[in-house]
């Protein structure tokens, strides 16, 4: 399984998806995603609403998303110098369902992710 990026993706973002996608063995605590993420991520999402300082709180519920998801397939890509957006459907043990990734960089580092998706949904389908 492996996530196809446009070839405009910086390679932040095909490090970040190879890694949801590598499964909880790989994954462990985080240390291959840590390098790709600010020091103080900005996050939003459905689930845990906004986090300004994310980094910690993110890298732990990423590790649900990896547990649970078996594929992603990339509908849609947009990138520019400042920041990307990903459309993807990722395979859950429920079935398929959507997901929006608004991403800005820093320095080669995600700096804030904005994650679009239905919280209900994600927990019906077996997400942690």
């Amino acid at each position: 399984m492996t996530a196809t990026l446009s070839s405009a993706a910086p390679q932040t973002l095909k490090d970040y998806y190879r890694i949801l996608e590598s499964g909880t063995d790989s994954y462990q605590d985080g240390a291959a995603l840590r390098p790709l993420l600010g020091d103080h991520l900005d996050f939003t999402g459905s689930l845990a609403g906004h986090l300004p300082d994310a980094t910690d709180g993110f890298l732990a519920g990423v590790a649900g998303f990896i547990a649970t998801v078996k594929q992603i397939e990339i509908i849609h890509d947009v990138h520019n110098s400042d920041g990307s957006a990903v459309l993807y459907t990722a395979t859950m043990p429920g079935g398929p369902m959507t997901f929006a990734e608004f991403f800005t960089f820093n320095g080669g580092r995600i700096t804030s992710l904005n994650l679009h998706y239905n919280g209900p949904e994600y927990i019906e389908k077996g997400g942690r």
